[in-house]
């Protein structure tokens, strides 16, 4: 029984899109709903969010183009800015009603895209029916103009025309929505695939030439080495059709057959683990990569593969740990003579407290609160560092990997009175 159903499209083309879009029956079905009939008024702005290839864009796709609906497609990182976005609209709107352009389209201000998309709205083909615009990677959006974000979720009221704009992104809408506040479009999440949705999707390219139960376990294998490090399914796609060849050489060979999965798992397991060490980098080509496993050697001997040793951690976490430590081991009275260029004059004394004539790694980190440590990470770094979620983001990791080493070490946490401290062996064993 087919799982999508909707009066308005014929069973044909619904149970073609249904093969198109596996796993993901239940967002169609949602958004047929919202859709409603073609010539019906959709709802004016819908984002849709989730992580990276979790199939927004290629759902998003698929439908338009199967159910042949009037849409705009435009991706807000080639067209980055809000002139090339705004024109880019107007070209792919003119190619959808069949009208020609000598000229390209000129468009500067946000009241001439609206007066030029009325215009090109005017054919019959387009006022029947709905039309969808699809800004894809929206969060680029935010870079632009104030008034593009409102304008584009107001597009239907700014334009009295029927017109749904979808805006696609990785994050949620509560770090789009502006501080003036705006039209709220309808929200919707596409979830990471499952092991059993992936398991599903990547056994549908097996090969002619083999079995699809013998793919099935080929990728079985693979999700089982993969799936904790790597949800991508581009990436899985790729590692799949990079070692298969690997996986049935002692087919191949007359040496096993398809059924014996111990032999072929024995065969594929090291080339695996060389795979796990270069995932997402792309060191080295394909046909590198088929070269290295039919001679056996190891990925360190082809030139331009650095097989590291060592994980390079991000340009802030490394002045983080800098921070950190200063914050762990300096009293507080020292922070403006060490981090302020012009702290005025300080006066000598040969005073000496008795818990100060102790060194202070004798004496262990000490806790520091958050601010002090963003305090000296802005007067350590030369450019000017914006308090963002990335610099907040590597500050949680780096918290969490202290924790962990701290319960590694049967440490007693004091719940939410606990404050961070870096100490040197700490850094040492991050810098490893």
């Amino acid at each position: 029984m087919p799982n999508l159903e909707h009066p308005a499209y014929p069973a044909a083309e619904l149970l073609h899109l249904e093969s198109l879009v596996p796993c993901r029956e239940s967002q169609v079905s949602m958004l047929l709903s919202i859709f409603g009939e073609r010539q019906q008024f959709s709802f004016p702005s819908i984002f849709i969010y989730g992580h990276t290839s979790s199939g927004k864009t290629y759902v998003m796709q698929t439908l338009l183009t199967t159910l042949q609906l009037p849409h705009v497609f435009v991706n807000c990182v080639e067209y980055f800015t809000s002139r090339l976005l705004l024109e880019e609209i107007l070209m792919q709107l003119q190619s959808c009603s069949g009208t020609e352009q000598a000229s390209p389209v000129r468009c500067d201000t946000l009241n001439d895209f609206v007066r030029l998309f009325k215009q090109a709205l005017a054919t019959r083909e387009l006022q029947d029916q709905t039309l969808y615009i699809v800004l894809d990677r929206a969060e680029q959006l935010r870079e632009m103009e104030a008034n593009i974000l409102p304008a584009f979720l107001r597009l239907q009221e700014l334009t009295d025309r029927n017109v749904t704009v979808i805006l696609l992104s990785e994050i949620v809408w509560e770090l789009f929505r502006p501080n003036m506040g705006c039209f709220e479009p309808f929200t919707m999440y596409f979830p990471d695939y499952s092991i059993g949705h992936l398991q599903k999707i990547l056994s549908q390219n097996h090969p002619p030439e083999y079995s699809a139960d013998f793919y099935a376990a080929y990728i079985n294998i693979l999700l089982g080495v993969f799936y904790m490090v790597c949800r991508d399914l581009k990436e899985l796609r790729h590692l799949a059709a990079l070692n298969f060849a690997k996986y049935c050489e002692p087919v191949v060979r007359g040496e096993a057959n398809e059924r014996d999965t111990r032999k072929l798992w024995k065969n594929i397991e090291p080339h695996l683990k060389k795979a796990m060490q270069t995932v997402y980098l792309r060191e080295i080509s394909s046909s590198q990569w088929e070269r290295l496993q039919h001679d056996g050697g190891e990925p360190g001997q082809l030139k331009g593969l650095s097989a590291h040793t060592h994980v390079e951690l991000p340009y802030y976490s490394k002045f983080l740990l800098i921070a950190a430590y200063l914050a762990s081991y300096n009293p507080v009275r020292t922070d403006k003579r060490f981090f302020l260029k012009h702290h005025g004059k300080i006066r000598k004394t040969n005073f000496m407290k008795k818990h100060e004539k102790t060194s202070n790694h004798l004496l262990g980190p000490k806790p520091f609160p958050l601010d002090r440590l963003l305090a000296i990470l802005y007067s350590i770094v030369d450019n000017r560092v914006a308090p963002t979620a990335n610099i907040f983001s590597q500050i949680t990791s780096l918290v969490t990997l202290q924790l962990l080493s701290m319960v590694g070490q049967n440490d007693q946490l004091d719940g939410p009175r606990y404050k961070c401290t870096v100490s040197l062996d700490f850094i040492r064993a991050i810098a490893r």
